[in-house]
């Protein structure tokens, strides 16, 4: 084998490696996630604030203020006391904290101040919006499983279209990788999810059961979009500041905001659907019953 040859080969091996370390972690995480989704109440509520502290302290160490103490400190502390305020149903009180440590984050920052704030906020909203959406309890479950699926074939398609098909980029000088036909293989996928969903419901014997589909199929359609504006929002930020990974946490995917850049765009948005449809009390069944 000449040298020309050797080196396209390794490539090759060391991506299939990589597939392969990304397969098994993710068949390793993606149980544990929906057990722990499925248990709710406090353990849910923990693993998100721990995620939003994660992501906050990637974000923080993209934009280069990772070393400020004082806005590392500030923002932590303000997720943390949210999110216990979050386990003890204490929504209105996790909103008081969670705009105080906005202005808080923004105060102590030193310099890129916006970036901070941007990366708090970021956080929050993950938080917030994925808690509130598990505390339905009647279609809460099931409204976090719809948006988990939808990221998670999104992802998966995108990849595989993409791989398979090739063909023009996205958008290379943001997201090299990324085609056109990964982006209509990921939005495919996440409208056979959305259609399972509503093949799934109970009341099929319902009238309104079309209208019903039509509004899932709208929704898987809007949630793949955002989470894919998620992934391309998350790519322009690390091009911005010359960063690859936000961190190296997750063997084959990187970091955290690598990993759950898609999701928290796509409970961001699913989570306000849910409150303006369904109320504080019923974010879960105001996202999924149309």
């Amino acid at each position: 084998m000449t040298e020309g040859e050797a080196a396209p080969a390794a490539a090759a091996e060391l991506g299939a490696r990589n597939l392969l370390t990304r397969v098994i972690v993710a068949l390793v995480l993606a149980p544990t996630a929906i057990a722990i989704a499925y248990a709710g109440g406090w353990l849910w509520t923990a693993l998100v604030t721990l995620a939003a502290i994660g992501l906050y302290v990637e974000w923080l160490a993209i934009v280069g203020i990772a070393r400020s103490t004082r806005v590392v400190v500030a923002g932590v502390a303000t997720l943390a006391i949210a999110g216990l305020c979050l386990a003890l149903g204490r929504i209105e009180a996790s909103l008081v904290v969670l705009m105080l440590g906005l202005v808080v984050v923004g105060a102590v920052t030193p310099e890129r101040r916006i970036w901070a704030i941007a990366g708090f906020g970021y956080a929050a909203a993950a938080e917030l919006a994925s808690t509130l959406l598990r505390l339905d309890p009647k279609m809460g479950f099931t409204a976090l499983m719809f948006v988990f699926l939808v990221v998670w074939v999104t992802d998966i398609g995108g990849y595989f279209a993409g791989r398979g098909i090739g063909g023009p980029k996205l958008w290379p000088r943001v997201s090299p990788k990324k085609t056109w036909a990964g982006a209509l293989g990921g939005f495919v996928a996440s409208l056979v999810v959305a259609a399972g969903f509503a093949a799934l419901d109970p009341n099929k014997a319902d009238p309104q059961l079309m209208l019903q589909m039509t509004s899932l199929l709208l929704l898987g359609a809007i949630l793949s979009i955002a989470s894919q504006l998620g992934d391309l929002f998350e790519s322009a930020v690390k091009r911005q500041f010359g960063v690859k990974d936000s961190s190296h946490i997750i063997p084959g995917h990187g970091g955290l905001l690598d990993r759950l850049d898609g999701f928290v765009a796509a409970v961001a948005l699913a989570g306000i659907f849910g409150l303006l449809h369904g109320g504080v009390d019923g974010v879960g069944r105001g996202l999924m019953v149309w």
